[in-house]
């Protein structure tokens, strides 16, 4: 079995150690990354989020002649999912390596590519570049993917425009060229209470919340019976489902409040904006009828995730630039999403790829293979070779 290097696994268990639950603060970690870039001698681009309690990070190695534009970028993730509930046999934030598997929250769900990215600064920095190379770290990936537009906005500001984009997600290091859209939605309903002897005056939140949920599971039906289909995806149509639902107080008490979360992930080719614009169509039509009752009574929706599919053609620039560093391009397409929507939409030829299998994210015990860390080492470093400034 080929080994990773010894510093990938140093620094996975580093970013292992640090639990960066997307409930949590991320800034420790992005401190040891930056503290990293500094000692490589670059300049740390911290980009914060509103409340300050997370940041994404962006190091730029620039090139020959101290340029930062263009070039090619890593991005990855720093966030990962709870271990909440589930019965992991080890400490998941403390890396365990037994059987050629490496354990731990976030081994696969991405903080290899993470660790294997940082543990090249050495060798990125070593010597002059032909082009810049941006590693690339976010924040909130796995609530929406809520970091990576302020990051592509903070290096459009700075004149930073890389021309290719590989983003790291567990995808066996073969390329992924497409992935549906995510869409996340809250219906937040608010009738009036009322105690339950007394029904007339009161507007029940959760029957009209019901009407929403029948509204969701009528149009998720249609997506699986009408398409559009695209039979490259193992499930070949648009998929909805009502993921969360909260409302009501007391037996006794007709609900003055329910919530109800929608979740769609869709093909290229549905328009996301348009099945937006329905569901709020629909919601201000409850909304007018629950105040035919009471005019206090109203229905709001809030998108609160929204990322973009991918779908990046066979001959762009990322495709042909891994299949030079000795990549493959994987024929299917897949049903999770990534990031790399975003980066794709800015302008930037992108593509997914990097060490272990999405079947072991967000599980109890998950893992990624030491010779998938290796792969992803062996990548970087042909990357690296391709870049410099030949003698």
């Amino acid at each position: 079995m080929t080994a990773p290097r010894d510093e990938t696994i140093d620094w996975l268990a580093r970013l292992v150690g640090f639990d960066t639950t997307s409930r949590d603060s991320n800034l420790a970690l992005i401190d040891a990354i930056a503290e990293a870039g500094s000692r490589a001698g670059l300049r740390p681009r911290i980009v914060p989020d509103a409340d300050g309690r997370k940041a994404n990070l962006v190091l730029t190695v620039p090139d020959a002649t101290g340029g930062t534009e263009g070039g090619v970028m890593l991005a990855g993730h720093v966030d990962c999912v709870p271990v909440d509930g589930q019965n992991w046999s080890s400490d998941p934030f403390q890396l365990t390596i037994r059987d050629g598997l490496v354990y731990g929250r976030g081994t696969a769900d991405m903080k290899g590519f993470d660790a294997a990215v940082v543990a090249a600064l050495p060798d990125i920095t070593a010597a002059p570049l032909r082009e810049p190379l941006h590693l690339a770290f976010t924040y909130d990936e796995e609530v929406g993917c809520r970091g990576a537009q302020p990051l592509v906005d903070a290096l459009q500001d700075a004149g930073v425009h890389p021309r290719v984009c590989f983003v790291g997600e567990p995808t066996s290091m073969r390329m992924i060229r497409a992935h549906k859209s995510i869409n996340v939605a809250e219906v937040t309903v608010r009738g009036v209470g009322a105690h339950s002897s007394l029904t007339p005056e009161g507007v029940n939140a959760v029957e009209y919340a019901a009407r929403v949920v029948q509204f969701h599971r009528d149009r998720s039906d249609r997506w699986r019976t009408e398409g559009p289909f695209d039979d490259a995806y193992p499930v070949p149509y648009t998929t909805g489902s009502v993921n969360r639902i909260a409302g009501g107080t007391a037996v006794n008490i007709v609900p003055e409040q329910c919530v109800v979360t929608l979740e769609w992930r869709s093909l290229g080719q549905l328009d996301d904006a348009a099945e937006i614009a329905a569901l709020e169509e629909f919601c201000a039509g409850l909304e007018r009828e629950m105040r035919r009752e009471n005019p206090a009574a109203s229905v709001s929706v809030e998108m609160v995730a929204a990322a973009p599919g991918l779908d990046t053609p066979e001959d762009a620039e990322a495709v042909r630039l891994g299949l030079e560093l000795g990549l493959e391009v994987c024929p299917d397409k897949v049903t999770y999403g990534t990031e790399a929507g975003i980066y794709d939409r800015s302008g930037i030829s992108t593509v997914v790829v990097g060490p272990g299998d999405i079947a072991q994210a967000h599980k109890a015990d998950e893992f990624v293979a030491l010779d998938q860390l290796a792969a992803c080492d062996a990548f970087v470093a042909r990357l690296v070779r391709q870049l410099r400034v030949e003698d």
